[in-house]
């Protein structure tokens, strides 16, 4: 038997294994629940090196950074457009505008209208870095980015948790670690692109083929949200803020619609009420609160001390000494140094847990069942939906 990735499924989808298998038979491909996984196209090939397996942050229990230092901070850009663009204070646009003026490329992550998916990118100017101002709550397709690396040159890298802990393993393996910046950022979850697809499907009736999404637009409502984690890491239902930043702002050539979480918006509904997360997500994640293989994790600031500022404070943490030295010789951002225990306030501490609709909304979704938004927003408001329903579609399809 090959020893390879074949028998890895509903893995965390980093994509670094099809990175650096030498033979180019892996690729990485949504699965039937809608999320990245490997697929390997000609195993008679494998020549069974193994190295797909040792980059693998799912394989592995352990996190690949074993040596480190927390320091943290609430930052703002300098530059007040800036912090009117991001989805907080700014913090990760700055470091990567600083670091192309020092040599460094950027691996990001942009979203793609045209394949209507995130995908990671170089940028190699602060004018291609502005691609990847923002968050992005959909899984990134990391293949063509990865592949894009020169290891011999130096690049800040950004991804999720999981995508950054399967990098460094690589770099570690290449011997080329002192060469890269590591950002990640605290994560709830990646919600199944099928839920994503189903959202636009939705929308491009009224508004025509959509050209741009921006998941985190303050503009008008401010940065914070009626409906914020509690301060113990679980959802609550307490209002903290009137305001509301998880306002999704799609475009058309010419028209837009905005809609927002507090509001009852369907894609932020099914996301952040963790009716369509992944099972890695659920099951495997090892990279909660304080938990993390990156230099450097970025953020919100949430909690009670900027409770009041409506502009964006970025939790900035560094987690190696070189995280430090980068985040401490930034000139063009507000640095406030704090405790750990107030920078990631209101940051998740476990785990998502599936809703209890879970497997109905999956369902759904992996038959490309066609329901209204007037007919979803009904079912995920229906908490005691009787579980049969979905043994009656079952028959209905047969």
């Amino acid at each position: 038997m090959n020893k390879n990735i074949s028998n890895i499924h509903d893995c965390y989808g980093c994509g670094v294994c099809a990175t650096v298998c030498a033979k180019q038979i892996i690729s990485i491909e949504l699965n039937g629940d809608g999320f990245y996984e490997p697929r390997i196209s000609d195993e008679s090939k494998c020549s069974s090196c193994g190295l797909c397996l040792e980059v693998c942050a799912y394989y592995h229990d352990d996190l690949s950074l074993k040596d480190r230092c927390i320091k943290s901070y609430g930052a703002w850009s300098k530059d007040e457009a800036v912090r009117r663009k991001c989805s907080s204070g700014g913090g990760g646009f700055e470091l990567g505008r600083i670091l192309i003026g020092e040599g460094y490329k950027v691996c990001g992550v942009r979203y793609n209208a045209e394949a209507n998916r995130a995908e990671h990118y170089i940028a190699t100017t602060v004018e291609e870095l502005i691609q990847s101002i923002g968050s992005k709550y959909i899984q990134s397709y990391t293949v063509d980015g990865f592949k894009a690396i020169d290891r011999k040159q130096k690049y800040l890298v950004t991804g999720t948790p999981c995508q950054i802990d399967s990098f460094r393993r690589m770099i570690r393996k290449f011997k080329c670690e002192d060469n890269f910046v590591l950002l990640d950022f605290f994560c709830h979850s990646v919600p199944s692109m099928l839920a994503w697809r189903a959202y636009i499907k939705m929308l491009e009736p009224k508004i025509g083929k959509v050209t741009y999404a921006s998941w985190r637009n303050k503009f008008e409502y401010g940065w914070h949200d009626s409906w914020l984690m509690g301060m113990d890491g679980e959802k609550t239902s307490s209002p903290i803020n009137w305001h509301d930043s998880y306002n999704m702002l799609i475009r058309e050539k010419k028209t837009f619609i905005q809609s927002r979480w507090s509001k009852g918006d369907w894609f932020y509904r099914m996301f952040l009420g963790d009716y369509c997360s992944g099972k890695h997500c659920q099951e495997r994640c090892k990279y909660k609160y304080d938990k993390s293989s990156a230099d450097i994790r970025i953020g919100d600031l949430w909690g009670k001390t900027y409770a009041k500022d409506e502009k964006g404070v970025s939790a900035l943490i560094a987690f190696t000494q070189k995280g430090k030295e980068i985040i401490e010789g930034m000139q063009n951002i507000t640095l406030v140094e704090h405790p750990f225990e107030i920078v990631a306030e209101g940051q998740m501490k476990t785990n998502v847990i599936a809703n209890r609709q879970y497997k109905l909304v999956m369902f759904l979704l992996r038959h490309n069942i066609n329901l209204s938004c007037r007919m979803w927003n009904i079912l995920l408001y229906s908490e005691n939906l009787p579980f049969r329903i979905i043994g009656r579609l079952k028959r209905m399809m047969r």
